[in-house]
C-alpha cells in the first residue's frame, strides 16, 4: 500500500513516530502493528478501499497466538506459514495431483511422506513435521471452519504412500471428512486426459477480502507463497479447469471407494 501511494519508509516513520527501521518490520510482519496505526497508514496513503483497510486492521487486532507458534524455532518458518494461511482462510481450494492434502494426513501417511526427504532428517526433526502437519487439521474443528473444494487427481489416490495398509486408512479417513458440509472432494480420473496444472500442488487461499487472497505452492526446497493479482487470476483459472474435468462428488466418492477395495 505504501508502494503503491508512492511514499517512503521515512514518511511512514513519522507518521507513526517510530525508527524508520520499525517500518519494514511491521509490513513483513516482523513486528506487530495496532490497528489504530494500520488505519493511520491507509489514511495517509490515500487507500480508497474501506473493506480492505477494514480487515486490515481486524488481523492486527489479533492478539492471541496461534497453535503453531510453539513451533516456532523448531520448523522452518514456511511450514508455519502454511497453517496460519489454512488458519485465517474464509475457503481453501486445494489441486494435487501426486500426495493427498497435508491438511488431512494421518499420522502414518504423514510419516511416509517425510520420510522421502532428501537429505534424510534426523528422526527428531522427522516426528516434529509430522506432528505439525496433523495438528493442521485442528482448524476443520473451528467454530467457523474454512470451506475446502479439494480437487484430486486419480495419481495421488493410488500412491501408496507408507504401503497398502497406510495408504487404505488415509482413503477412508479421506472419505470420513468430505462428509463434512464444509468439504467437497472430487476426482480427476486418469481417463480425463491431461489438464492445466498437472503435476503442481495448489492451495488458493480466500480471505476475507479478494486483496489478502494468497497462493501456496509445494517445492523440494520447501512452500513458495504468491499473491500478485496476475497470478492469483491464472491459479484461479487452473483451478477452475481442474474443477470441470472432476467427477462430481457423489462419484468421486463412489471412485475413491473402489481404490479402497482394491487395495
Amino acid at each position: 500500500m505504501r508502494i503503491a501511494a508512492g511514499m517512503t519508509t521515512e514518511f511512514a516513520a513519522a507518521l507513526l513516530d517510530v525508527p524508520r527501521t520499525n517500518v519494514p518490520n511491521m509490513e513483513s510482519g516482523r513486528s506487530g502493528i495496532s490497528p489504530e496505526r494500520v488505519r493511520t497508514l491507509a489514511g495517509n496513503y490515500g487507500c480508497p478501499d474501506q473493506q480492505l483497510v477494514d480487515a486490515l486492521a481486524s488481523m492486527a487486532a489479533e492478539r492471541e497466538k496461534g497453535w503453531w507458534e510453539p513451533y516456532r524455532g523448531r520448523l522452518p518458518a514456511g511450514f508455519l506459514d502454511i497453517a496460519e494461511m489454512e488458519w485465517h482462510a474464509r475457503r481453501l481450494r486445494i489441486g494435487l495431483s501426486v500426495h493427498l492434502p497435508g491438511i488431512l494426513s494421518l499420522e502414518d501417511y504423514a510419516l511416509a511422506v517425510f520420510e522421502q526427504g532428501i537429505p534424510r532428517l534426523a528422526k527428531a526433526d522427522i516426528d516434529v513435521r509430522v506432528a505439525h502437519r496433523v495438528a493442521r487439521r485442528r482448524v476443520l474443528d473451528r467454530a467457523d471452519p474454512p470451506h475446502m473444494d479439494l480437487i484430486l487427481h486419480e495419481a495421488a489416490l493410488r500412491m501408496q504412500f507408507g504401503g497398502a495398509a497406510v495408504a487404505r486408512k488415509q482413503l477412508s479417513f479421506l472419505l470420513e471428512a468430505s462428509d463434512r458440509d464444509n468439504v467437497r472432494l472430487s476426482v480427476i480420473p486418469f481417463s480425463a486426459g491431461g489438464f492445466p496444472g498437472a503435476g503442481q500442488s495448489v492451495t488458493y487461499a480466500e480471505a476475507s477480502v479478494p486483496q489478502l487472497d494468497a497462493v501456496q505452492l509445494d517445492s523440494s526446497h520447501g512452500p513458495e507463497f504468491i499473491d500478485s493479482e496476475m497470478q492469483l487470476r491464472k491459479y484461479r483459472a487452473v483451478l477452475d479447469a481442474m474443477r470441470a474435468l472432476a467427477l462430481t462428488p457423489a462419484a468421486s466418492r463412489d471412485f475413491v471407494h473402489t481404490i479402497i477395495n482394491d487395495l
